[in-house]
């Protein structure tokens, strides 16, 4: 806008002092926009802002909100949108004035380095990178994954909206190559040392991990680091590849990875419960490791009881569990017999009837989940002691909850699902949703007790307790006006080597009257003890267990080498330079200004 006191042809305002306007073009990635929105937002008059990009799904949020202006309804998928909503009309204008000094102001504080426009260009510039994070829109991600495969790279496909079909062809393809595609819908993976997407700052050590779940990964590699052992790489499938189609092409590859790695003593899975056929095949994929195998498929039952199971393959109940057993594995394998167990100072200081909820004066239990797996652990752990448990995303046979936007009864949703995610950011990086879901069942009458999980690591939001702890007690404050006390369960997933600070967030959320817990198996026993009305069970929940290792297993500190290309979320180019990596970041942008068939055209003539 060259004088924001007139609106061009594309900017329009409105009685109520409302004013969009369209950029062709212009593609940001959704960090770099949930940012610019919440600057505009906080801008002196602003009410309410949106900045998306002109998807149709974008565009029925902005309308949910009251935001969708007639002009904007011309904005193609590739087309920044912006609209403000303010007190008057002049607030508007200086707010969209100030747009591009905003990304100004981003770009200043990003490294000066070169970023190359291809994905060829930036491995002529670091042909080391054996991988490469691939976090672009759904409809462009397999093309960049095949392309990197066909560069000889490994991918981490974080993208989600990834057709099946794509999805089988990129996993056959890297197994023809060598490689291993991890995802699309994969959020979360530790190589040699180092975080990719979503990941805890955890200490190498001698355990594997494969994971068809991003939350439950990094709840197993917090547990863990917490007994005081580490992780040698972990490595995510994305959340279909144990279906029936996709029939575990990237957990087997991974699989095969960790039984030939002379770093990995012990290997984990953990998936949601897989098609049946498809567990049938990976159980026998890990009975013929020649290491133990930790397998949590949550609520899974095998066609083998515990004591039938193939010698080297041990069950878990639940994810902490899970991580348990491992260290008690590696700990049993150590040749130097130097592991102990203890109790943890922190969790032995703290009396258990601290860490219960009040049993709670209303009736109904609300979780609202950012880990998708946790939720379904959650369903799971609780399924026995609460009756009629409705979901999003619910056991076999259980109750689906008919509008996820409003609970109904006891409730656990998984807020990372698609219907809450679709062009917004996910709940690890966004608090917004969910403080505004926190609000509105504190404002029910029938809510009885909030069941939150926060999860820390790179890649997550960088404060969550900082926005989550305040709006525990407006909730708090909510229910005391109507004469009614709330109790808040907090779940924090993190190490003490976490960017944001596990006790400083621990700090705040109990600050706030928060029940925190590290450990989600605990918390939702302590739930279900609060839901009895507390009495005897309060006092069953054991302590934490933690091993005394030898100095020689080290801190979360990276001593090697990894190299990277990032194509996608600038936010995972940071936390890999954060972590200490080599990461070039491709400045991408839609193929052929966003024209699908001229797109196509582009890549048959090649």
């Amino acid at each position: 806008m060259d004088d924001p006191s007139v609106p061009d042809d594309k900017a329009v305002a409105s009685p109520t002092a409302t004013l969009a306007e369209i950029r062709a073009g212009s593609y940001y990635d959704s960090v770099v926009l949930m940012l610019l929105q919440r600057a505009l937002a906080g801008l002196p008059g602003v009410l309410d802002a949106g900045v998306v990009m002109g998807t149709p799904a974008n565009k029925a949020l902005l309308a949910q909100s009251g935001l969708l202006t007639d002009v904007l309804q011309a904005a193609a998928a590739e087309d920044l949108i912006l609209v403000v909503k303010a007190e008057s009309e002049s607030y508007c204008r200086s707010a969209l004035a100030r747009v591009d000094d905003l990304l100004a102001a981003r770009r200043s504080n990003q490294t000066g380095a070169y970023r190359p426009k291809s994905l060829t260009s930036a491995t002529r510039m670091m042909p080391e990178a054996e991988w490469v994070l691939t976090s672009v829109p759904g409809r462009y991600a397999a093309g960049v994954a095949r392309e990197a495969l066909n560069l000889g790279k490994n991918v981490f496909l974080y993208s989600d909206n990834v057709g099946v079909e794509d999805e089988i062809s990129l996993k056959d393809t890297a197994a023809s190559k060598g490689l291993l595609v991890m995802g699309p819908d994969c959020g979360t993976a530790r190589v040699n040392g180092f975080g990719l997407g979503f990941a805890n700052r955890v200490r190498k050590g001698r355990i594997g991990i494969v994971a068809a779940s991003g939350t439950g990964l990094q709840t197993v590699m917090v547990g863990i680091h917490r007994l005081g052992c580490g992780v040698s790489q972990a490595y995510g499938t994305g959340g279909r590849d144990l279906s029936a189609d996709v029939r575990a092409r990237s957990a087997r590859r991974a699989l095969a990875l960790l039984k030939e790695d002379a770093e990995t003593d012990v290997i984990v899975i953990v998936s949601k419960p897989p098609e049946a056929s498809v567990a049938q095949e990976l159980l026998s994929e890990a009975a013929s490791c020649n290491k133990p195998v930790v397998i949590d498929f949550i609520g899974y039952v095998s066609t083998e009881d515990q004591a039938g199971a193939p010698s080297n393959i041990r069950f878990a109940r639940t994810l902490d569990e899970t991580a348990e057993i491992a260290v008690r594995q590696t700990a049993a394998s150590d040749s130097q017999g130097s592991f102990k167990w203890d109790s943890p100072a922190t969790q032995a200081t703290v009396p258990h009837s601290q860490l219960m909820p009040s049993p709670p004066q209303q009736t109904f239990l609300r979780g609202l989940y950012s880990g998708g797996t946790l939720a379904y652990e959650a369903l799971f752990l609780l399924q026995d002691s609460l009756t009629s448990v409705r979901s999003n995303g619910p056991l076999p046979g259980g109750l689906v909850l008919d509008n996820p936007h409003r609970s109904e009864g006891h409730t656990i949703i998984d807020l990372g699902g698609d219907a809450f995610t679709v062009g917004r950011l996910h709940p690890m990086l966004d608090n917004e949703l969910r403080i505004r879901r926190l609000l509105q069942e504190a404002q029910d009458p029938e809510t009885g007790l909030i069941v939150l999980d926060v999860v820390l690591g790179d890649g997550a939001h960088e404060d969550p307790a900082s926005e989550l702890a305040p709006a525990i007690e407006e909730a708090g404050a909510a229910a005391a006006k109507d004469g009614r006390t709330l109790p808040v369960v907090a779940v924090v997933i993190g190490t003490d080597g976490d960017p944001q600070g596990l006790d400083r967030q621990v700090k705040q959320l109990e600050g706030a009257g928060a029940c925190v817990f590290t450990r989600h198996d605990y918390a939702m026993r302590a739930v279900a003890c609060a839901f009895a009305g507390g009495g005897e069970g309060r006092h069953h929940i054991p302590s934490e267990l933690k091993l005394s290792v030898p100095k020689s297993m080290g801190d979360v500190s990276n001593s090697s080498a990894f190299a990277a290309i990032n194509v996608g979320l600038e936010s995972f180019t940071d936390s890999l330079r954060d972590q200490g990596a080599e990461v070039v970041h491709v400045d991408w942008r839609p193929p052929a200004g966003g024209d699908e068939r001229l797109a196509s055209l582009l890549t048959r003539l090649r």
